[in-house]
């Protein structure tokens, strides 16, 4: 209970406006015994999902739980998170407190900065990313990995009726928009990781999400992992590189990630992003564009967007 409730005041910051979350107000301590008591005589049931379109820029389909799935979303992440997160290595970077994209570019260019030997060497970047990755997570392999981190079967018990409340396709795939998804991919790629770091030995490697890069000085050492990846995602977590998206250049000719074009002495905004931010920006979004930036070598692009906002003197 007392978990509940204080996952209620979390999930409730910034949707108190929306109407799904006010009927569910109307009778708050009604609803959270209910839903506690389902969950104490193993009797809850995860409902089902809305699904809408985004554009973030990419197209995404989410699903959204009801209030009720996705407050019990939020008292698992609170009580699993912390255990999880000291599992992951350091540089993984999504969905984990104090990390995230700017984080992960600066660990980029530090990375770099060492395997440039301060500039001196050619740095070679390979890259890639798994193909329609939430959608091809393994209900099975996923629920095999918690059980070897969880001994305690009324948390599987629990954790099995939120992985199997969604499918893209039988016992695979997750829904883009829960909590605890986000929790769940990082767990499941963390095996990745762990075979990046402790198999292969690689030092100089970065995942965000289901994007990660490796750099070193020798192209030919990064030329030989290729297989050894595809054959690790393939066989141990049923996911594929996308073919189109594995990509092997030097620093210094430009390494796209995570939005900006990364140069060893300076990096600067996608062209795409950088045509879409100045044909969308205004006087109300200019301060979110005016963050992103900042991270990047881009005086000239700021003030023609502060002029397209009609801020030139800003």
């Amino acid at each position: 209970m007392e978990n509940l409730l204080q996952a209620w005041q979390e999930f409730i910051k910034g949707k108190r406006g929306r109407k799904d979350t006010q009927e569910f107000e109307l009778d708050l301590m009604a609803n959270i015994i209910t839903l506690n008591d389902e969950l104490v005589n193993f009797i809850y049931q995860h409902s089902g999902y809305q699904a809408f379109n985004i554009s973030d820029p990419k197209p995404r389909n989410i699903h959204k739980a009801s209030v009720r799935d996705r407050l019990l979303h939020h008292a698992i992440y609170r009580q699993l998170y912390p255990f999880f997160d000291k599992t992951f290595i350091v540089d993984s970077f999504s969905c984990r407190n104090n990390k995230g994209t700017h984080k992960a570019i600066n660990r980029f260019r530090s990375m770099a900065y060492q395997v440039s030997k301060n500039n001196t060497k050619t740095v070679w970047v390979l890259k890639c990313d798994i193909k329609k990755f939430f959608a091809n997570i393994d209900h099975n392999i996923l629920k095999n990995i918690l059980v070897s981190y969880i001994p305690d079967q009324q948390i599987i018990w629990l954790l099995n009726r939120v992985i199997d409340s969604f499918e893209t396709m039988p016992d695979k795939g997750l829904p883009l928009g829960n909590l605890t998804s986000q929790l769940l991919v990082n767990i499941y790629m963390n095996e990745f990781d762990q075979f990046v770091k402790h198999q292969l030995k690689q030092k100089y490697y970065i995942r965000y999400a289901d994007d990660f890069v490796f750099l070193s000085e020798n192209k030919e050492s990064l030329i030989n992992i290729i297989k050894l990846i595809k054959d690790f995602l393939g066989q141990k977590l049923q996911l594929q590189i996308h073919p189109n998206k594995i990509s092997l250049t030097t620093l210094a000719s430009g390494v796209d990630y995570l939005g900006y074009v990364n140069f060893p002495h300076h990096r600067v905004l996608r062209t795409k992003t950088k045509r879409r931010m100045l044909r969308l920006v205004n006087n109300k979004n200019l301060p979110s564009y005016l963050g992103v930036l900042k991270h990047a070598n881009c005086y000239g692009l700021e003030q023609e967007a502060l002029n397209r906002a009609g801020l030139s003197n800003y």
